[in-house]
């Protein structure tokens, strides 16, 4: 594979082009029984392909959780790697959601696994924990520059457990979590028409107004849907970033399942709601 156009600049098209949605492919044992599959590789295999076939022709981002894949081990790992390649293949950008982090070689390891040109798994984007320390990212960021791919780090999640990691404040008078976006900031500077380094900030939070989210880079947006928020509620929340904000769907749109048609019919929606939602800021 040669070398990509940064995944910034093709993210940014892709929003423009397709709408400002990314769809999960998260398929719990509980939403697999939904669509009257059964919890093992098959039943993964066929949903996996269908969310594949409804979506990646027409939305901008589609976020397979790796973790659902790997609980069936290598059979399950085979499954994500055709679900990677051929979304990307029918033009959809994919964000690999795998959280990792850790130091030195293990996060080059990582890195190498879904940002490596050659990697089964190589994906457009990795999402990363950075809480051994944003510096512990690097190898990941040499690697995602090189190869035109990029990152979205946890900075201000969802749920509720990451305030007391990302709310605290540190001896500069910053919490954890400005300093995060700081850090993204800087690796996106003069980056156009954006840069590649993006943050995962929940949906959910309410008024981020003490938080400078122009970091030049895209905002992954969790919680929309069964988390309760709406795409209504991202003007509020994102404020002048909102341009930037990629909302994630999962369940809200995997629930209509297994027919085709009516999961195309439901990410349709949202896309609309969320550029209805993004064109009045």
């Amino acid at each position: 594979m040669s070398a990509l156009e940064p995944f910034g600049a093709r993210l940014r098209r892709a929003m423009d082009e397709r709408g400002p949605l990314c769809v999960g492919i998260d398929p719990h044992a509980s939403l697999l029984a939904e669509w009257g599959l059964n919890d093992d590789v098959a039943g993964l295999e066929r949903f996996s392909r269908t969310v594949v076939e409804a979506m990646a022709h027409r939305v901008a981002v589609l976020k397979p959780q790796s973790a659902f894949f790997e609980r069936f081990g290598s059979r399950g790992v085979a499954v994500l790697e055709k679900a990677v390649a051929e979304a990307r293949a029918a033009g959809a950008l994919v964000v690999m959601d795998a959280k990792r982090g850790d130091i030195g070689s293990t996060m080059a390891a990582y890195a190498e696994s879904f940002l490596g040109k050659d990697a089964p798994l190589f994906s457009d984007a990795l999402t990363v924990s950075p809480y051994l320390g944003y510096g512990s990212l690097s190898p990941a960021v040499a690697l995602a520059r090189e190869n035109g791919a990029g990152l979205f780090v946890l900075a201000l999640t969802s749920n509720p457990e990451g305030h007391e990691v990302q709310r605290a404040v540190r001896t500069d008078g910053r919490t954890v979590g400005a300093t995060m976006l700081a850090h993204l900031a800087a690796e996106n500077a003069g980056e156009e028409p954006l840069g590649s380094f993006g943050a995962v900030v929940g949906a959910t939070l309410g008024d981020l107004s003490s938080y400078d989210l122009d970091i030049n880079g895209p905002l992954l947006a969790p919680g929309i849907g069964a988390q309760g928020a709406t795409p209504a509620d991202l003007p509020a929340v994102f404020g002048s970033a909102v341009r930037n904000v990629v909302p994630n769907v999962s369940r809200g749109v995997l629930r209509h399942g297994p027919e085709v048609g009516a999961l195309r019919a439901a990410a349709d929606r949202f896309a609309e709601e969320i550029r209805a939602a993004v064109a009045v800021v």
